[in-house]
């Protein structure tokens, strides 16, 4: 077992300890936005033609797409907490087009469909993109592609191979440390095309607004506790008492229990760190310089993604991917320093000339994990109700992708997107406990040793490849 550069060039303790004093546990994004009045809380009865629950991405994109549709269609948002609050104000703020996990896990479940995958998740982000010029959104969007890099030698050869000479460029180890530098690269692949990225929570409030400027009427402090069929209907009930009563339902709850107990094995909940920096000065930014503003994200199977916000901060996350016993979410789990202290280390060790910079804000978001990497798609109770779930990471442009295709399932139609095989398919369960915890806990220790091992996936990784179990974040 070989060790990887994150171990042969770790920085001095000291270093790791300042640059995390007096960093704020709270996610960037939120603290960067300016207060806002709440939205009221459901207390009465209601009555609605849809019944959103959950107000990220996923129940906004699918709020207002169904008032696009039809602007007379009476629609609900429930929020358990507030608008943005969860992954869609933690996340990274990756906007990709895939809607597989990446083109290697799209061509391990759905190489048959996987023509058309890429061109339906190209499709919705062309129109996300659309979407925020059209409407003038101010979200800090950039369609600026992303690095794929390779930190050891042995990664570097699947990216040679992936190079076409248009849109997906292969760069040489001094080649990439010209375009960003890092003594860790070994060479890189930028996809030119396939991501832009965005500032999570500015987008959350801008899908907000948008629904309250159609017609959406939107509840926060409303945490669903029931979810009750009728022949005709299914009323959707609030712990405290309010309900709404509705023809049809989408539940986009993600990585939290599903209302539908079918489902709810599907899931894991895994927890992912992240640190954003100080702004960088001038002196500093040319030191790495990075010219081209892409994302970035490392080739292990443990990896970090890392990006530059519009005020020149970095955002450093990833590698640690955390479920703990039973699925639970908790807000202790947010501030692991364990997390925190490896993220500032190997954040040093990529770039050694930052030495110095301090991280302002230190936070935990939990991922909706399924064991095919990628949402899948479901309906219950004779059609009325809608589920979408199991994102895994890379979700934010998949959300959308999702809101349409349980719009079309709830509608009843059979569209291009209805018959795709990832929707009509579903990944397999994990364990109930206590079979999940050193399941999970047995993967990523096999994971590890992967990445200490020139990638090279043990036969009990091999067994779940096989099967289509897996975890990732």
């Amino acid at each position: 077992m070989h060790t990887t550069v994150f171990e042969r060039n770790r920085p001095d303790a000291r270093l790791i300890a300042e640059s995390l004093e007096g960093s704020r546990l709270q996610p960037f994004w939120l603290d960067d936005l300016p207060d806002r009045p709440a939205q009221p809380a459901l207390t009465g009865r209601e009555t609605a033609d849809l019944v959103v629950v959950g107000g990220g991405y996923t129940g906004l994109w699918t709020a207002l797409l169904a008032k696009q549709r039809d602007p007379d269609t009476r629609v609900v948002l429930l929020e358990g907490k507030r608008i943005g609050w969860a992954a869609s104000g933690r996340n990274g703020g990756f906007v990709e087009a895939t809607l597989t996990h990446g083109a290697k896990n799209g061509e391990t479940r759905f190489a048959d469909e996987l023509e058309t995958l890429d061109r339906m998740g190209m499709q919705n982000l062309d129109e996300i993109q659309a979407t925020v010029d059209a409407q003038g959104w101010a979200v800090d969007f950039e369609r600026v592609g992303s690095f794929a890099v390779a930190t050891e030698t042995y990664q570097v050869a699947e990216l040679e191979a992936a190079h076409d000479g248009e849109h997906e460029l292969f760069y040489d180890a001094t080649a990439m440390r010209a375009q960003i530098n890092s003594p860790t690269y070994e060479g890189g692949l930028w996809s030119t095309r396939d991501t832009a990225l965005v500032h999570p929570a500015k987008l959350a409030m801008a899908l907000m607004q948008a629904c309250l400027d159609a017609g959406v009427e939107i509840f926060e402090s409303s945490p669903v506790a029931d979810l009750s069929a009728e022949r005709d209907a299914v009323t959707v009930t609030v712990r405290g008492g309010g309900s709404v009563r509705a023809a049809r339902v989408a539940l986009a709850t993600n990585a939290f229990p599903s209302l539908l107990k079918r489902f709810r094995l599907h899931t894991v909940p895994v927890y992912d760190y992240v640190l954003m920096t100080e702004p960088l000065t001038q002196p500093q930014l040319a030191s790495i310089g990075w010219q081209g503003r892409q994302g970035v994200a490392d080739s292990a199977n443990q990896f970090h993604y890392y990006r530059l916000s519009a005020d020149n901060r970095i955002l450093w996350g990833g590698y640690d991917a955390i479920y703990h016993f039973g699925g639970r979410i908790r807000p202790e789990y947010d501030d692991r320093r364990e997390s925190f202290e490896k993220l500032a280390s190997h954040f040093f060790t990529t770039f050694p000339q930052l030495e110095g910079v301090r991280f302002t804000h230190r936070w935990a978001g939990v991922i909706d994990t399924c064991s095919r990497f990628c949402a899948f798609h479901a309906t219950a109770h004779q059609g009325r109700v809608a589920y979408s779930a199991g994102f895994t990471g890379l979700g934010v442009a998949a959300t959308r992708f999702a809101a349409n295709v349980m719009l079309d399932q709830l509608a009843g139609e059979t569209t291009e997107r209805t018959s795709l095989d990832m929707v009509r398919s579903m990944p397999l369960p994990f364990p109930p406990e206590p079979a999940t915890y050193p399941a999970v806990q047995s993967v990523r220790w096999a994971l590890d040793r992967a990445d200490h091992n020139s990638g090279k996936r043990n036969a009990f990784l091999r067994t779940l490849d096989a099967v289509g179990l897996g975890f990732d974040s």
